[in-house]
């Protein structure tokens, strides 16, 4: 269901020398950081990505990073948000607003289950970047025209929003636990069954049921 990834494109960000020079000085900027963190993490490289080994691929010293960013967290925050930015809008129209909000939750929990970065920062603390708000006005505006006055259009957010960072929290452990075993008797394979996409859209239906009771004649 989502969208390719728009990435931002690195805007000359300083590269390390072969010859081991470093970066010209004062050619370094937090958006040359955010711009080649962003890379790092968008190819699957978060586990592994610290300030020394960022610091080294854009050829400057590791305290050179702390100038423009208070530590990885600070980092990760922007950079969850640069790919969310590409991540999270619908396809389908707003118009048919229960299938504009279940593509709206999958492609949120598909990038939570995808980007560890993505499920580290939003499990650490409440996400308010530009793009998490652009999302959330979205959701807000679509449950509004649907007919939810704004008391019931927020609750009805916070009800579908921790439903799928709860459930992406679930299905990522679940499967990394499954991972490292290699082992699943039949029991657990049924209880992992409910942490999969197919489930996850059924229990979204079942939030819309109930959400769709409280809706006004607009």
């Amino acid at each position: 269901m989502g969208q390719p990834r728009p990435l931002r494109k690195p805007s000359g960000h300083p590269k390390s020398d072969p010859s081991g020079g470093r970066a010209p000085w004062g050619s370094l900027s937090r958006e040359h950081i955010v711009d080649a963190a962003v890379m790092i993490v968008d190819s699957g490289g978060y586990e592994e990505m610290s300030i020394r080994s960022l610091a080294t691929d854009l050829g400057v010293a590791p305290m050179s990073l702390y100038r423009h960013i208070r530590d990885k967290d600070d980092l990760l925050d922007e950079v969850v948000d640069v790919l969310l930015a590409g991540a999270w809008r619908p396809a389908v129209s707003a118009g048919n607003w229960q299938e504009w909000i279940v593509e709206a939750a999958a492609n949120l929990r598909l990038f939570l289950v995808t980007q560890p970065a993505a499920l580290h920062v939003y499990l650490r603390h409440p996400v308010v970047s530009p793009a998490a708000i652009e999302r959330m006005d979205a959701m807000m505006s679509v449950l509004r025209r649907a007919g939810l006055d704004e008391a019931a259009a927020r609750s009805a957010y916070g009800a579908l929003h921790t439903y799928t960072i709860g459930f992406a929290a679930l299905e990522a452990s679940r499967a990394s636990r499954i991972l490292e075993s290699g082992d699943i008797d039949s029991l657990a394979e049924q209880l992992a069954a409910y942490t999969k996409a197919d489930q996850f859209i059924e229990g979204l239906r079942y939030l819309l049921k109930g959400i769709g009771s409280h809706l006004r004649s607009v």
